[in-house]
């Protein structure tokens, strides 16, 4: 059975590492067709398009069709040696279903921890890279904050405000802070500008006003100058386009913190990222179990059928995971529950098919 066990997990990880290129292979083509006239504008330098974009793209995608392209060549793989009657062969020797899955279950497991190193640690800082190319070359320049009266929450019961917000110059126009205790304001900063000091990393208000309200009156203090530390920083004003996806894992649980410290809202898609990516590799060896069991039996329909149900399956999870996801962005089911019920649902569905296989 080694010899077995063998020529199933090379024959699975080869082929899904050939499935794999060439699906990678083809999005990139695509991608290139339509952003080839912002690349002949906008004249990249090669190495910057094929080794910071492309290739950071490469492993984006290689790694987002990686579920599905695990449990196709799964599908494919079994049913061409159910159609060769070999997998009865190995049952009449004495072999059960449960030994028979044990190779493409080391597979499987062996590309969830890959791929969940790559989620977690390596696709975060390739994603930064990328996204900076495309805003620089595709979008065609840096990205210029033009948000005008913007209110923040930046801690509870603690609001900042501004009028308007430079990136080049890290400044911030017309800032006012308010602290509210019992839903009453107990203390407001205004000041006519707020400038990012890096040397100390704080915030300097320019031309300030402190007005504290207690129980027995009003207190107001001016100033030129004064440093304040906010939970607030000029990479807060940075594009928030795909920012949840350029965090590390130890980044995002970092992001998320100082959310739920703010009281702010939207963290559900941080939250949810982070569910993503922590669910995806449970999701290749839920995909690669249920992937064997519906195609390791000879089908009248012969293989194109179950290619056919194997796409109907993925095509299933992907939709049901694209809805549940979806409706916890909008803070309508929780986060947790809206990544791992695809996982749960399918693995159910998985231990029922695996009790309807012949023993």
């Amino acid at each position: 059975m080694k010899i077995l066990d063998w020529y199933i997990f090379k024959r699975f990880l080869t082929t899904y590492v050939f499935v794999v290129s060439l699906v990678t292979l083809i999005i990139l083509v695509i991608d290139y067709t339509e952003k080839v006239e912002n690349f002949i504008r906008n004249k990249p330098s090669t190495h910057d398009l094929l080794l910071v974009y492309y290739v950071n793209l490469a492993i984006f995608w290689a790694n987002y069709v990686s579920p599905l392209m695990v449990f196709i060549t799964v599908v494919f793989f079994t049913a061409n040696l159910a159609a060769k009657t070999e997998i009865i062969a190995i049952f009449s020797t004495g072999v059960s279903f449960l030994r028979f899955m044990r190779p493409y279950l080391l597979a499987a497991s062996l590309i969830a921890g890959v791929i969940f190193y790559l989620v977690a640690y390596v696709i975060p800082t390739a994603d930064k890279k990328r996204l900076a190319f495309e805003q620089k070359y595709v979008q065609g320049g840096t990205y210029y904050y033009d948000k005008r009266d913007v209110h923040i929450q930046v801690g509870p019961n603690v609001y900042a405000y501004l009028a308007s917000y430079n990136n080049s110059t890290q400044q911030g126009d017309k800032f006012t802070l308010e602290k509210f205790e019992d839903n009453k304001l107990v203390q407001k900063l205004a000041a006519s500008y707020i400038v990012w000091k890096p040397e100390i990393n704080k915030w300097s208000a320019v031309d300030y006003s402190i007005r504290t309200i207690t129980e027995t009156g009003e207190q107001l203090t001016y100033g030129k100058l004064i440093d304040t530390t906010l939970a607030l920083e000029p990479k807060d004003f940075g594009s928030t386009q795909d920012l949840e996806k350029t965090f590390t894992l130890t980044e995002l649980n970092e992001h998320i913190q100082k959310l739920q410290s703010r009281g702010a809202e939207g963290v559900e898609l941080y939250l949810i990222e982070k569910y993503q990516r922590l669910a995806s590799p449970f999701a290749i060896v839920i995909l690669t179990a249920i992937g064997v069991i519906v195609s390791a039996r000879k089908s009248r329909g012969g293989v194109g059928f179950q290619i056919a149900l194997g796409f109907g399956l993925a095509f299933i999870y992907i939709l049901f995971f694209m809805m549940s996801s979806g409706i916890a962005k909008k803070g309508a089911f929780d986060p947790f529950l809206a990544v791992w019920l695809p996982n749960i649902v399918f693995s159910v569905v998985g231990l029922v098919l695996y009790r309807t296989v012949p023993r």
